[in-house]
């Protein structure tokens, strides 16, 4: 568990956005004094010592995404907490989104992308993340565009995203994906900055050689294993 969290500044319309990259799949956002813990678990830090968050985004169900202990740990009066229709069943008192859905927070624009694998299977016929269970999120603060994907593969509907500023994208096997099918996607949608997340023992370095010729796309490397 770490103690000290790298973190990128990034310009927008409305101010900067404070992207600090927690761990694995847990990510904290920060953009005019509004906190958003995306995925938190103890596992990767120690919440009580992080803000509060004025919303709390969690992919899916499973225990590296969903954690209990550590949304109490950043959940207030305030904080809006939106997750999967499973993970309802794990906590209660936020607001499910299915994919497809769209929300206005007035400071924040979400929009729900599916999350799902095609290829990788738990066991024939069981795909580690199955179809329609799973969120990506697309976050509109001020003039950018932030996809955070969830467990996800290179799916159809990652590849059909438009005007993506930044994207954070898995790659770790075999739950999603492939240092080639990260790059296939991001060749397709292009965004402009591309951080690989929840890579465990994959090298990042591999995508960066990869998408080396990409020039319009830049790759950057952070703890997020």
């Amino acid at each position: 568990m770490q103690e000290e969290f790298e973190s990128d500044i990034i310009t927008t319309s409305g101010g900067d956005l404070k992207l600090t990259f927690i761990g694995h799949a847990s990510l904290m956002f920060e953009f005019n004094h509004k906190i958003i813990h995306i995925d938190p678990v103890l596992q990767e830090a120690d919440y009580s010592t992080l803000p509060a968050a004025d919303l709390i985004l969690i992919t899916h169900e499973h225990f590296d995404h969903l954690d209990e202990d550590a949304i109490k740990r950043v959940i207030n009066k305030r904080t809006q907490l939106i997750y999967t229709r499973k993970c309802s069943d794990q906590v209660t008192g936020g607001k499910v989104l299915n994919n497809g859905a769209k929300i206005d927070l007035e400071w924040i624009k979400i929009e729900v992308v599916p999350a799902y694998n095609i290829v990788h299977e738990r066991s024939p016929g069981k795909p580690f993340h199955p179809q329609g269970v799973g969120n990506g999120y697309v976050l509109t603060i001020a003039d950018k565009r932030i996809y955070v994907a969830g467990d996800t593969e290179n799916i159809p509907e990652m590849k059909a995203l438009e005007n993506i500023d930044i994207a954070f994208l898995p790659m770790n096997l075999p739950y999603t994906m492939t240092p080639e099918m990260v790059a296939d996607a991001a060749r397709v949608f292009r965004p402009e900055i591309l951080y690989p997340y929840h890579y465990g023992s994959t090298d990042p370095r591999e995508l960066v050689k990869l998408l080396e010729d990409e020039k319009d796309i830049e790759v950057r490397i952070r703890q997020l294993q």
